[in-house]
């Protein structure tokens, strides 16, 4: 899995309530959070930006609560995954269960500037920033998240590998 677009930038701990503010937790329809993904940050930034688009933040990123709904306002707005210094564990686990791929690479998250044009690659970890011509290293996704990934997440992954007679529900 690879992945291509432009670089927004975003410092140290962005928390769910920036990616996804609280007066929208009243939905849980992708598009809709997508609308409004990062509105507190950058109240233009959905019209800024274009499908496949990378974000690359720094420290702690998805800090605060443990909603799922940041990571789906993430990949509904169309950014293809998120580069980060270091993530909250349970953002990074939420990320992964909806289907949005991060990496973490603090040198990446350091020295790539907005706008960069960057491509990532899942399965060897290479980050390439094509503007500054750099190359950076990230832990590549291992195969199984891959899959999720691929599937759309946790739950799509799910009803395309089992079928209902396999579930065995014993009360």
């Amino acid at each position: 899995m690879k992945y291509s677009g432009k670089v927004w930038k975003f410092g140290d701990h962005v928390d769910t309530d920036v990616i996804i503010p609280a007066r929208y937790l009243t939905t849980s329809d992708p598009r809709e959070l997508g609308r409004h993904c990062m509105e507190d940050a950058d109240p233009d930034f959905v019209k800024k930006i274009q499908k496949g688009d990378i974000i690359v933040a720094g420290r702690n990123f998805g800090s605060g609560s443990s909603r799922e709904h940041a990571p789906i306002a993430i990949k509904a707005a169309g950014i293809s995954c998120v580069i980060a210094e270091s993530f909250a564990r349970i953002f990074y686990r939420n990320a992964i269960n909806m289907g949005l791929p991060i990496f973490e690479s603090p040198e990446a998250a350091q020295r790539i500037k907005a706008g960069d044009v960057v491509k990532v690659n899942a399965q060897t970890g290479i980050i390439e920033d094509q503007t500054s011509k750099m190359n950076f290293q990230a832990e590549p996704i291992p195969p199984f998240m891959q899959e999720l990934i691929h599937d759309g997440g946790l739950i799509a992954h799910i009803k395309k590998n089992i079928k209902p007679s396999q579930i065995y529900l014993k009360f």
